[in-house]
């Protein structure tokens, strides 16, 4: 099963926060969000909580 999200996130090479969309993945029971930047193309994280 694999879930999206999509919301905020921050981009740490434009140093601003970004509308994306990505894929949610759990690890050690912690749900997080990675995407990627629609202008520079950075790998984006964001840390949703626990599962």
């Amino acid at each position: 099963m694999s879930d999206t999200y999509s919301g905020e996130f921050y981009c740490v090479k434009c140093k601003e926060k970004r509308q994306a969309e990505g894929k949610v993945v759990e690890t050690n029971g912690r749900r997080m969000a990675k995407g990627v930047c629609p202008v520079c193309g950075t790998n984006l994280n964001r840390i949703l909580g626990k599962a």
